[in-house]
């Protein structure tokens, strides 16, 4: 089957899909994006992926580049064309192409890219991954969905050469803030799940939000409050989170093996209620 992209108000060919030279999304890294998991034909959390897409814009002053409803429909249209079921949705906004200049020109138009992904979704969140910790080196808008990603990338570089799954960023006081492209979690020695609070210190994942509303309904004990590496080190179980990867238990952080080094049953218990809540179980 051939593969469409959508690109400012047209399907066109991916290998021939493409935006201005001078797009400020390619110059200034200015644009932000969002990546939505379907599973099943269905839109997992699409709402909140939208949510944040709307805060992301607003934060940066940048307009929708057409109504919501309009965009519900221009995903689906792009799923169907290329027969996503399991996969992923990738949106981009940028502020749109103008002459090189730092200041926001007076009358571009936001710039609107799609594209999707057929994908085994969290390939590895029953059998475990290896994290390694690298230092907190990005800006101080983390909330925000931009594009600018070169820290992560060279993160996720050292991550795959260093043969982890992923990378968990540390702050300058020692505590962990999240993963390169996943939030981070861990399972205490006396039983709390613990994550990093929502800030401008780390991006508010959709999928963390889920497993958040999973633990209230499920009376799990959780606790929104930075976590030191070395309380990583001695964890019962660890975990990352993003709408890809779902909930997968980390084994290893660094050298060091987390529980017993096998998936724990407590991230076996979220994985399984969060793969209910992706399928659509229970949702009104």
């Amino acid at each position: 089957m051939a593969r469409d992209a959508y690109v400012n108000g047209r399907y066109v060919p991916h290998a021939r899909a493409a935006v201005h030279v001078e797009d400020r999304g390619f110059q200034f890294a200015d644009g932000v994006y969002e990546v939505v998991c379907v599973r099943q034909g269905r839109l997992v959390d699409e709402d909140g992926h939208l949510d944040r897409l709307g805060y992301s814009l607003r934060e940066l002053r940048i307009a929708w580049p057409c109504g919501r409803r309009v965009l519900r429909l221009i995903m689906r249209g792009l799923l169907q064309r290329n027969g996503v079921r399991d996969g992923l949705i990738y949106i981009q906004v940028t502020r749109g192409a103008a002459p090189r200049d730092f200041r926001f020109p007076a009358a571009a138009r936001p710039t609107l890219v799609m594209t999707t992904r057929r994908l085994t979704l969290a390939a590895n969140a029953r059998t475990g991954v290896r994290v390694v910790t690298i230092p907190d080196i990005r800006w101080k808008r983390r909330d925000l969905k931009t594009v600018g990603l070169l820290a992560q990338v060279l993160g996720k570089q050292e991550a795959a050469e260093r043969g982890a799954f992923e990378a968990w960023q540390v702050d300058g006081d020692g505590f962990v803030t999240e993963g390169t492209s996943s939030n981070a979690w861990i399972l205490t020695a006396d039983g709390a799940l613990v994550t990093r609070p929502a800030g401008h210190d780390i991006l508010n994942g959709i999928t963390r939000q889920s497993i958040l509303k999973i633990a209230a309904a499920e009376g799990l004990r959780f606790e929104e409050r930075p976590f030191s590496l070395e309380e990583a080190y001695a964890a019962r179980e660890a975990f990352v989170s993003s709408a890809t990867s779902f909930v997968t238990p980390v084994l290893r952080i660094d050298d060091r093996i987390i529980g017993d080094g096998t998936p724990g049953p407590l991230g076996r218990r979220l994985l399984d209620a969060y793969l209910a809540h992706a399928s659509g179980i229970g949702a009104s």
